[in-house]
């Protein structure tokens, strides 16, 4: 019978704070938007993997800007790999 006096305290506690949790979710807005985090998904940023040749014709070239800013920056800074 002792336990009872203990675990009935200590259920109620639990409870009042899994409520105040809850309202506290619902409150900052937690559960505002279910779906957008599951479609977020499917539009990530695959820019780059589509292939030059597939791409219509107002989209830039995502790898071509990479390659082209990787070769500017191998312009600006002198290699080792050049021999005088």
């Amino acid at each position: 019978m002792k336990i009872v006096m203990i675990l009935v305290p200590v259920m109620l506690i639990l409870v009042a704070l899994g409520i105040v949790l809850f309202s506290w979710a619902v409150k900052s807005g937690q559960y505002d938007d279910l779906d957008g985090p599951a479609h977020r998904i499917l539009y990530d940023d695959d820019k780059d993997m589509i292939p030059d040749d597939a791409k219509q014709p107002g989209q830039e070239s995502a790898s071509r800007n990479k390659s082209l800013s990787k070769r500017n920056a191998a312009d600006e800074d002198p290699g080792d790999d050049q021999t005088s």
